[in-house]
Protein backbone atom coordinates (compact mmCIF):
# COMPACT_ATOMS: atom_id res chain seq x y z
CA UNK A 1 0.00 0.00 0.00
CA UNK A 2 1.12 3.25 -0.80
CA UNK A 3 -0.08 6.85 0.59
CA UNK A 4 1.74 10.32 -0.14
CA UNK A 5 1.63 12.98 2.10
CA UNK A 6 2.33 16.25 1.36
CA UNK A 7 3.84 18.66 3.82
CA UNK A 8 4.63 21.98 2.88
CA UNK A 9 6.99 22.83 6.11
CA UNK A 10 10.40 21.17 6.17
CA UNK A 11 9.82 21.69 10.15
CA UNK A 12 6.70 19.49 9.81
CA UNK A 13 7.84 16.82 7.89
CA UNK A 14 10.64 16.75 9.98
CA UNK A 15 8.48 16.41 13.51
CA UNK A 16 6.33 13.70 11.03
CA UNK A 17 8.72 11.45 10.69
CA UNK A 18 10.31 11.36 14.24
CA UNK A 19 7.22 10.78 15.42
CA UNK A 20 5.78 7.99 13.04
CA UNK A 21 9.11 6.25 13.50
CA UNK A 22 8.82 6.06 17.01
CA UNK A 23 4.83 4.98 16.56
CA UNK A 24 5.70 2.51 13.79
CA UNK A 25 8.87 0.88 12.36
CA UNK A 26 7.09 -1.35 9.78
CA UNK A 27 6.72 1.75 7.81
CA UNK A 28 8.61 2.29 4.73
CA UNK A 29 9.65 5.84 4.14
CA UNK A 30 10.94 7.79 0.72
CA UNK A 31 11.04 11.72 1.43
CA UNK A 32 11.10 14.05 -2.01
CA UNK A 33 10.72 17.32 -2.11
CA UNK A 34 8.43 19.23 -5.06
CA UNK A 35 8.08 22.15 -6.88
CA UNK A 36 4.59 23.11 -6.38
CA UNK A 37 3.75 21.18 -2.75
CA UNK A 38 7.25 21.65 -0.59
CA UNK A 39 7.59 17.99 0.68
CA UNK A 40 6.48 14.65 -0.57
CA UNK A 41 6.44 11.50 2.26
CA UNK A 42 5.89 8.38 0.35
CA UNK A 43 4.74 5.65 3.21
CA UNK A 44 4.70 2.10 2.00
CA UNK A 45 3.12 -0.34 4.21
CA UNK A 46 1.71 -4.04 4.04
CA UNK A 47 -1.95 -3.90 4.83
CA UNK A 48 -3.88 -1.25 5.50
CA UNK A 49 -4.80 -2.25 9.00
CA UNK A 50 -6.07 -0.34 11.79
CA UNK A 51 -2.68 -0.05 13.19
CA UNK A 52 -0.99 1.79 10.62
CA UNK A 53 -3.76 4.36 10.56
CA UNK A 54 -3.48 4.95 13.74
CA UNK A 55 0.43 5.68 14.07
CA UNK A 56 0.18 7.81 10.84
CA UNK A 57 -2.79 9.89 12.49
CA UNK A 58 -1.14 10.03 16.11
CA UNK A 59 2.02 11.39 14.39
CA UNK A 60 0.05 14.14 12.41
CA UNK A 61 -1.93 15.08 15.70
CA UNK A 62 1.52 15.38 17.89
CA UNK A 63 3.05 17.66 14.21
CA UNK A 64 -0.29 19.30 14.75
CA UNK A 65 -0.21 19.86 18.67
CA UNK A 66 3.43 20.77 18.26
CA UNK A 67 3.72 23.09 15.53
CA UNK A 68 0.37 24.69 15.03
CA UNK A 69 -2.10 24.25 18.18
CA UNK A 70 -0.84 27.86 19.42
CA UNK A 71 -1.44 29.56 15.82
CA UNK A 72 -4.72 28.68 16.13
CA UNK A 73 -5.59 29.24 19.65
CA UNK A 74 -3.93 32.98 18.89
CA UNK A 75 -5.75 32.97 15.64
CA UNK A 76 -9.12 32.67 18.05
CA UNK A 77 -8.41 34.92 20.33
CA UNK A 78 -7.91 37.45 17.99
CA UNK A 79 -11.07 36.93 15.53
CA UNK A 80 -13.67 34.98 18.01
CA UNK A 81 -12.83 37.08 20.89
CA UNK A 82 -11.18 40.60 19.84
CA UNK A 83 -7.97 40.37 21.71
CA UNK A 84 -5.24 42.51 20.59
CA UNK A 85 -3.13 43.17 24.22
CA UNK A 86 0.07 40.85 24.35
CA UNK A 87 0.51 40.15 27.93
CA UNK A 88 -3.39 39.56 28.22
CA UNK A 89 -3.02 36.88 25.30
CA UNK A 90 0.19 35.22 26.64
CA UNK A 91 -1.67 34.56 30.08
CA UNK A 92 -5.02 33.24 27.82
CA UNK A 93 -2.63 30.84 25.81
CA UNK A 94 -1.10 29.64 28.90
CA UNK A 95 -4.68 28.65 30.44
CA UNK A 96 -6.01 27.21 27.30
CA UNK A 97 -2.97 25.05 26.61
CA UNK A 98 -3.48 24.01 30.70
CA UNK A 99 -7.33 23.14 29.80
CA UNK A 100 -6.36 21.17 26.74
CA UNK A 101 -3.48 19.10 27.98
CA UNK A 102 -3.25 19.67 31.75
CA UNK A 103 -3.16 16.32 34.04
CA UNK A 104 -4.23 17.72 37.38
CA UNK A 105 -7.88 17.14 38.85
CA UNK A 106 -8.77 21.32 38.13
CA UNK A 107 -8.20 21.23 33.61
CA UNK A 108 -9.94 17.35 33.94
CA UNK A 109 -12.81 19.07 35.28
CA UNK A 110 -12.84 22.20 33.24
CA UNK A 111 -13.38 20.23 30.06
CA UNK A 112 -15.24 17.42 31.33
CA UNK A 113 -12.63 14.56 31.04
CA UNK A 114 -12.47 14.93 27.51
CA UNK A 115 -9.30 14.02 25.41
CA UNK A 116 -8.73 16.52 22.77
CA UNK A 117 -5.81 14.49 21.36
CA UNK A 118 -8.52 11.63 20.92
CA UNK A 119 -10.71 13.76 18.31
CA UNK A 120 -7.96 15.06 16.95
CA UNK A 121 -6.64 11.94 15.74
CA UNK A 122 -10.20 10.34 15.15
CA UNK A 123 -10.87 13.38 12.39
CA UNK A 124 -7.17 12.44 10.95
CA UNK A 125 -7.83 9.28 10.47
CA UNK A 126 -11.27 9.90 8.94
CA UNK A 127 -9.22 12.08 6.20
CA UNK A 128 -6.79 9.83 5.54
CA UNK A 129 -8.85 6.46 5.12
CA UNK A 130 -9.75 5.11 1.62
CA UNK A 131 -7.46 7.63 -0.08
CA UNK A 132 -3.96 7.63 -1.56
CA UNK A 133 -2.87 11.06 -1.58
CA UNK A 134 -3.72 13.82 1.43
CA UNK A 135 -2.18 17.67 1.81
CA UNK A 136 -1.48 18.06 5.72
CA UNK A 137 -2.38 21.71 5.11
CA UNK A 138 -5.81 21.06 3.49
CA UNK A 139 -6.57 18.72 6.37
CA UNK A 140 -5.99 21.77 8.97
CA UNK A 141 -7.21 24.59 6.88
CA UNK A 142 -10.77 22.64 5.94
CA UNK A 143 -11.14 19.50 8.20
CA UNK A 144 -11.22 20.30 11.57
CA UNK A 145 -14.21 22.57 12.03
CA UNK A 146 -15.31 20.18 15.00
CA UNK A 147 -11.84 20.53 16.98
CA UNK A 148 -11.69 24.16 16.15
CA UNK A 149 -15.04 24.67 17.69
CA UNK A 150 -13.76 22.45 20.60
CA UNK A 151 -10.92 24.74 20.89
CA UNK A 152 -13.27 28.16 20.57
CA UNK A 153 -15.15 26.54 23.41
CA UNK A 154 -11.51 26.34 25.77
CA UNK A 155 -10.10 29.58 24.72
CA UNK A 156 -13.87 31.04 25.71
CA UNK A 157 -13.20 29.14 29.48
CA UNK A 158 -9.64 30.35 29.48
CA UNK A 159 -10.65 33.82 29.02
CA UNK A 160 -13.69 33.21 32.73
CA UNK A 161 -10.68 31.99 34.17
CA UNK A 162 -8.21 34.82 33.52
CA UNK A 163 -10.89 37.41 34.17
CA UNK A 164 -11.49 35.24 37.46
CA UNK A 165 -7.70 35.85 37.94
CA UNK A 166 -7.43 39.79 37.44
CA UNK A 167 -10.81 40.15 39.49
CA UNK A 168 -9.29 38.06 41.91
CA UNK A 169 -5.58 40.30 41.76
CA UNK A 170 -7.37 42.98 41.76
CA UNK A 171 -8.94 42.29 45.09
CA UNK A 172 -6.03 41.57 46.57
CA UNK A 173 -4.10 44.68 45.46
CA UNK A 174 -7.39 46.11 47.47
CA UNK A 175 -6.60 44.59 50.59
CA UNK A 176 -3.13 45.44 50.26
CA UNK A 177 -3.98 49.07 50.04
CA UNK A 178 -5.80 49.03 52.98
CA UNK A 179 -3.86 47.13 55.18
CA UNK A 180 -1.11 49.63 54.71
CA UNK A 181 -2.85 52.43 55.95
CA UNK A 182 -4.76 50.75 59.13
CA UNK A 183 -2.11 51.24 62.71
CA UNK A 184 -1.60 47.30 63.46
CA UNK A 185 -3.54 46.11 66.87
CA UNK A 186 -1.51 42.88 67.24
CA UNK A 187 2.05 41.89 67.50
CA UNK A 188 1.82 38.22 65.96
CA UNK A 189 -1.15 35.87 65.03
CA UNK A 190 -0.85 32.56 65.08
CA UNK A 191 -3.38 30.37 62.24
CA UNK A 192 -4.05 27.22 62.29
CA UNK A 193 -5.18 25.29 58.99
CA UNK A 194 -8.50 23.55 58.96
CA UNK A 195 -12.03 23.39 57.28
CA UNK A 196 -12.55 26.88 58.59
CA UNK A 197 -9.25 29.05 60.59
CA UNK A 198 -8.47 29.23 63.80
CA UNK A 199 -6.73 31.99 65.64
CA UNK A 200 -4.36 32.49 68.50
CA UNK A 201 -3.74 35.66 70.33
CA UNK A 202 0.57 35.89 70.95
CA UNK A 203 0.51 34.17 74.25
CA UNK A 204 -1.57 31.60 72.41
CA UNK A 205 -5.10 31.82 74.04
CA UNK A 206 -7.72 31.21 71.15
CA UNK A 207 -9.99 34.04 69.85
CA UNK A 208 -13.36 32.97 70.44
CA UNK A 209 -15.90 33.42 67.59
CA UNK A 210 -18.02 36.31 69.38
CA UNK A 211 -14.43 38.02 69.58
CA UNK A 212 -13.40 37.67 66.19
CA UNK A 213 -16.96 39.21 64.89
CA UNK A 214 -16.52 42.09 67.48
CA UNK A 215 -13.15 43.15 66.05
CA UNK A 216 -14.79 42.85 62.78
CA UNK A 217 -17.77 44.99 63.38
CA UNK A 218 -15.17 47.64 64.25
CA UNK A 219 -13.94 47.94 60.87
CA UNK A 220 -15.55 48.56 57.76
CA UNK A 221 -14.70 45.54 55.92
CA UNK A 222 -17.89 46.25 53.19
CA UNK A 223 -15.41 48.72 51.21
CA UNK A 224 -12.90 45.93 50.42
CA UNK A 225 -15.73 43.73 49.58
CA UNK A 226 -15.54 41.06 52.79
CA UNK A 227 -18.49 39.95 54.04
CA UNK A 228 -19.26 39.75 57.93
CA UNK A 229 -19.77 36.37 57.82
CA UNK A 230 -16.85 35.69 56.16
CA UNK A 231 -14.27 33.99 59.08
CA UNK A 232 -10.66 33.39 57.23
CA UNK A 233 -9.40 36.28 55.75
CA UNK A 234 -11.76 39.30 57.19
CA UNK A 235 -10.89 38.82 61.20
CA UNK A 236 -6.92 39.16 59.75
CA UNK A 237 -7.79 41.87 57.81
CA UNK A 238 -9.53 43.63 60.77
CA UNK A 239 -6.52 42.87 62.90
CA UNK A 240 -4.13 43.57 60.27
CA UNK A 241 -0.87 42.21 62.76
CA UNK A 242 2.55 43.09 62.27
CA UNK A 243 3.13 39.10 61.46
CA UNK A 244 1.36 36.02 60.95
CA UNK A 245 2.14 32.75 61.58
CA UNK A 246 0.51 29.84 59.56
CA UNK A 247 0.74 26.13 60.79
CA UNK A 248 -0.32 23.65 58.37
CA UNK A 249 0.69 20.52 56.33
CA UNK A 250 -0.64 22.15 52.98
CA UNK A 251 0.94 25.26 52.22
CA UNK A 252 -0.58 25.37 49.20
CA UNK A 253 -4.43 25.17 50.48
CA UNK A 254 -6.59 27.86 49.01
CA UNK A 255 -7.26 29.74 51.96
CA UNK A 256 -3.87 30.20 52.99
CA UNK A 257 -2.34 31.18 49.55
CA UNK A 258 -5.08 33.81 49.61
CA UNK A 259 -3.58 35.30 52.81
CA UNK A 260 -0.07 34.73 52.17
CA UNK A 261 -1.02 36.61 48.52
CA UNK A 262 -2.59 39.88 50.89
CA UNK A 263 -0.30 39.73 53.57
CA UNK A 264 2.90 38.85 51.45
CA UNK A 265 6.10 39.17 54.06
CA UNK A 266 4.33 39.03 56.37
CA UNK A 267 3.29 35.96 56.62
CA UNK A 268 5.30 32.64 58.07
CA UNK A 269 4.27 29.17 57.30
CA UNK A 270 4.81 26.40 59.38
CA UNK A 271 4.35 22.65 59.83
CA UNK A 272 1.20 21.56 61.97
CA UNK A 273 3.70 19.70 64.55
CA UNK A 274 5.12 23.46 65.29
CA UNK A 275 2.12 24.53 66.57
CA UNK A 276 3.18 25.86 69.98
CA UNK A 277 0.35 26.15 72.18
CA UNK A 278 -0.86 21.89 71.70
CA UNK A 279 -2.70 23.10 75.50
CA UNK A 280 -5.24 25.59 74.06
CA UNK A 281 -6.20 22.28 71.43
CA UNK A 282 -6.93 20.03 74.09
CA UNK A 283 -8.50 22.60 76.74
CA UNK A 284 -10.20 25.89 74.71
Amino acid sequence: MLLEVYFSSDKEVISFCEYLFRYNKQIELHWKTDEDWGNLLQLQYQLPGNKTMDSIAKAMTDVFINHRLTNMIKHIMEEYYYYTNTDEMERILDLTHWIFSGEDDDSLQVRKNKDPNQLLQSLFIANIKNTTTIHYDSIVKFRLKVFKDQLIHYVGLAIDEFKREEDHQAFVNMLREYIAKKEPTYNLIHVLQGSTFSFFKENGKPFSKMELRMLMQKEPLYIVGLDKDELNLAPLVAMAPKKIKIYGDHPSEPKTLTVINVFEEKVEFEAYKNFPFTYYLKNP
